[in-house]
């Protein structure tokens, strides 16, 4: 009686224990599904070396961390489109609880204030040629934006300095994307700052590659603690030259890889109780919280933040550090590219002239004027914010309201005007007085009169007309009897 006990209490825990063996991690409850691009053997100009390495790199580690990856090398134009494409259908397919994540090694370009990913035979003979040519940033976003996904990384090495000589206009480095601005959950990460150059590095990988490498494998680490160590990483590979940039709009947690242990690595000091509040913290916030820490220990946090607020509180409080001067470059054009997000944002006149009153020496400023030229005919009488003077830098990289102030014509010393005569007082309009028509009088009383006709005596040719014509006349409302008004035996009809 008790074998059968004890065998179904044995196979009840066995069950258990494999169900507990089998739980699923963090990886294996959602599909993950990765694009791999590396584009190494331009065409036109030399080389990228470790963009092959990069993408090799990149492969092996997603693959561990439980993605299916899909890798693809040197493309054209058209190849890149239809791998994108492709990638989205796999996506598309796989659900609503997939994590998409696409990693870019190559060229990128930005022009007239958009992002451009490089195909292996692009040929540009002047700027106008990369919308042609290129591959727009925004299409992939809006590509992968577009279908229900849990999360959508993007990760971009793609900021290495422009090869093309027909591109001397060109901004450095690329602009700032905004994920908030899109749909919701998806987190973009550039290799360095915006409007920055990245180093390609002396190794087999970049430096933003290598870092990537070595602390994505840590486990347990959120996604937004693991660009944070990549960025101190590369900071400290580079001396500061290379900071990568993040922004983030994710509604759930993501980890490449599970676990309990913490990768053997402590968290930066003050960090998580700071993580929750990034982005929303003031200067003052930052100089209480950096008061009173070595200048190391607090340029790694605000290196970690990347964030005005932070770098502007480091400068106040260690105006002598050895890391202030490159924290002050950074902060300079970090400002500017906000300003620069924003003046191609509005896309007014006086958002480009905003712009140049503060940065009119800067990479950017070809561009600008030359936007300025494009949009100052379409609004030249449109109500707009005015911007001639030359104003402070929080006024720039305020948002520009193009509703509330009179149009002002072109600052000549930014841009030609073209000129043209605009009649500031409206024309008086004409009234013209329009006679009444003239009522038309009531028509005259028509009488008959005919020669009497040979016969009979007049006595009764009288009688005889007066009949006839007064019932013929007397329906049409007036009549004649004989030579009366219609009046039959003196009586009106």
């Amino acid at each position: 009686m008790r074998r059968p006990v004890l065998r179904n209490l044995f196979l009840a825990s066995s069950l258990v224990a494999l169900a507990q063996l089998m739980t699923p991690t963090d990886a294996d409850a959602e599909a993950r599904l990765a694009l791999v691009i590396g584009q190494s053997a331009y065409r036109t100009v030399p080389e990228l070396p470790n963009a092959a390495n990069d993408a090799r790199g990149m492969t092996e580690l997603l693959g561990n961390a439980g993605f299916t990856v899909t890798t693809a090398a040197n493309l054209a134009q058209n190849e890149m489109r239809a791998a994108i494409s492709d990638f989205a259908g796999k996506v598309s397919a796989s659900g609503a609880d997939t994590v998409a994540l696409v990693f870019y090694a190559g060229h990128g370009l930005q022009i007239d204030g958009e992002n451009y990913l490089v195909p292996v035979d692009l040929d540009p003979k002047r700027e106008a040629d990369i919308p042609l040519q290129g591959v727009r940033l925004n299409d992939l976003l809006n590509t992968l934006g577009a279908l229900p996904t849990r999360a959508r990384i993007f990760m971009l090495d793609a900021c290495r300095n422009n090869p093309f000589p027909a591109l001397s206009g060109a901004g450095h480095g690329l602009a700032i994307v905004d994920t908030k601005a899109g749909a919701p959950g998806s987190f973009i990460s550039y290799s360095t700052s915006p409007g920055a150059e990245a180093e390609d590095g002396s190794g087999i990988d970049s430096p933003y590659t290598t870092a990537a490498l070595t602390v994505a494998k840590q486990p347990n680490l959120p996604i937004e603690e693991v660009f944070k160590r990549i960025r101190i990483a590369v900071a400290q590979s580079t001396d500061g030259r290379q900071i990568p940039w993040e922004s983030s709009s994710l509604t759930t947690d993501f980890k490449f890889f599970g676990g309990e242990s913490s990768g053997g690595q402590p968290a930066l000091p003050g960090a998580s109780a700071m993580a929750l509040a990034s982005g929303t913290r003031s200067v003052a916030d930052w100089r209480k919280d950096l008061q009173g820490k070595e200048p190391k220990a607090a340029y790694e946090l605000v290196i970690a933040d990347d964030t005005v607020e932070a770098y502007q509180a480091y400068i106040e409080l260690y105006a002598q550090a050895s890391y202030t001067p490159r924290l002050r470059t950074i902060l300079e054009r970090r400002r500017q590219m906000l300003a620069w997000e924003r003046a191609t944002a509005i896309n007014t006149r006086a958002s480009f002239e905003a712009y140049l009153a503060n940065w009119d020496n800067s990479d950017l400023a070809a561009t600008a004027r030359r936007l300025l030229l494009r949009v100052q005919n379409r609004n030249y009488a449109l109500p707009v914010a005015a911007a001639a003077a030359p104003a402070p830098v929080a006024v720039a990289m305020a948002p520009t309201c193009p509703c509330s102030a009179p149009a002002t014509p072109v600052n000549p010393a930014v841009a030609p005007v073209i000129k043209k005569r605009v009649d500031d007082t409206p024309p008086k309009r004409k009234v013209v007085e329009t006679p009444p028509k003239p009522r038309r009088p009531p028509p005259d009383e028509v009488v008959y009169e005919r020669a009497p006709p040979p016969g009979p005596p007049p006595e009764a040719v009288g009688v005889g007309i007066g009949v006839g014509i007064g019932l013929g006349m007397g329906m049409g409302g007036r009549g004649g009897g004989g030579y009366g008004r219609g009046d039959y035996n003196r009586g009106r009809y």
